[in-house]
């Protein structure tokens, strides 16, 4: 099973997450703002990752380091989980709609951490949950788990469509991505050997 388990505390975080790329999608998450609770809930049922997080963090100031430092132990979790590639897809991507809104999202497990963000969110909140942070959370996940990330929006003009769409698209190309090809089950998924 491919499975890792992440604790990370510092003055501003205490997060503990774990993540079952064999999973069914179940999800356990506490992350102390709800919308992020929400994205990582469908995140981890369209991947069919089982995730765990529990994070307390400094909100009283706002959800900056708890979005931040969750996406660098997601990363961490999955570059764990991977372990040395072997026989993974490597590429992932999809066409996904949310509504009105359209995100299509295309990545590589590369060992080269990359984001290219192309959404364009039109409010600046989803209730208490700054939009912004979206982008902070994906470039801390691309960064840790060293994966190439392109994300774009093609419509859409409702703020949480669009953001949903975000998070169930890259939950669908790593789901794609991480699968084993059992053609390739003992072979590193690139010419040089190693990724």
């Amino acid at each position: 099973m491919r499975i890792a388990t992440i604790n990370r505390k510092t003055r501003e975080t205490d997060i503990s997450l774990t993540l079952n790329l064999d999973g069914t999608g179940a999800c356990q998450v506490n992350t102390g703002c709800g919308f992020l609770d929400h994205m990582l809930t469908l995140f981890a049922h369209h991947a069919g990752f089982d995730l765990t997080v529990t994070c307390v963090g400094d909100t009283q100031v706002d959800y900056h380091h708890s979005v931040e430092d969750i996406g660098i132990v997601l990363g961490d979790a999955l570059k764990e989980a991977l372990g040395d590639r072997k026989g993974i897809t490597r590429y992932g991507s999809i066409l996904l709609p949310m509504d009105e809104a359209l995100i299509m999202t295309a990545l590589d497990i590369s060992g080269r951490g990359h984001l290219s963000y192309g959404l364009e969110i039109p409010a600046a909140r989803v209730g208490d949950f700054d939009t912004e942070l979206v982008q902070e959370f994906f470039i801390s996940l691309a960064r840790r788990a060293e994966i190439t990330l392109h994300i774009r929006q093609l419509a859409g003009f409702n703020t949480h469509h669009i953001i949903e769409g975000a998070f169930k698209s890259v939950a669908h190309a790593l789901a794609i991505a991480t699968k084993i090809n059992p053609e390739m089950a003992d072979r590193i998924p690139s010419t040089k050997g190693v990724l």
